[in-house]
């Protein structure tokens, strides 16, 4: 069983920037997803075990993922931010690139004036 914990999630103004820490038991291939209230869980980011990334349209110029291998931590560097990210962020990891089998149990992300 694989175990992940998100922290860094908050409050922060339109415009703000936060970083999201992702501590796992293991790490292979590592995301980010988020969920709003009412709409279904999305893609964010992805990282494989090299460090390629993948990023949504949306986070695109905006969020920047990363990983420590040696302290077995992903971080998701969100700027700019928007009103509209604002959503319960998860990390997950997968065996595989595209298909992700655990999962923490989530960090708000709260983006309002």
């Amino acid at each position: 069983q694989v175990q992940l914990e998100e922290s860094g999630g908050g409050l922060v103004q339109p415009g703000g920037s936060l970083r999201l820490s992702c501590t796992a038991s293991r790490m292979i291939h590592m995301a980010w997803h988020r969920q709003a209230p009412g709409e279904q869980r999305t893609l964010v980011a992805t990282i494989t075990p090299d460090g390629v990334t993948n990023y949504a349209d949306f986070a695109k110029g905006r969020f920047v993922i990363s990983r420590d291998n040696a302290k077995n931590t992903i971080y998701l560097q969100m700027n700019s931010l928007k009103p509209e990210d604002t959503a319960t962020y998860y990390c997950a990891m997968g065996w595989g690139r595209a298909r992700f089998d655990y999962w923490g149990q989530g960090t708000q992300v709260t983006v309002s004036s």
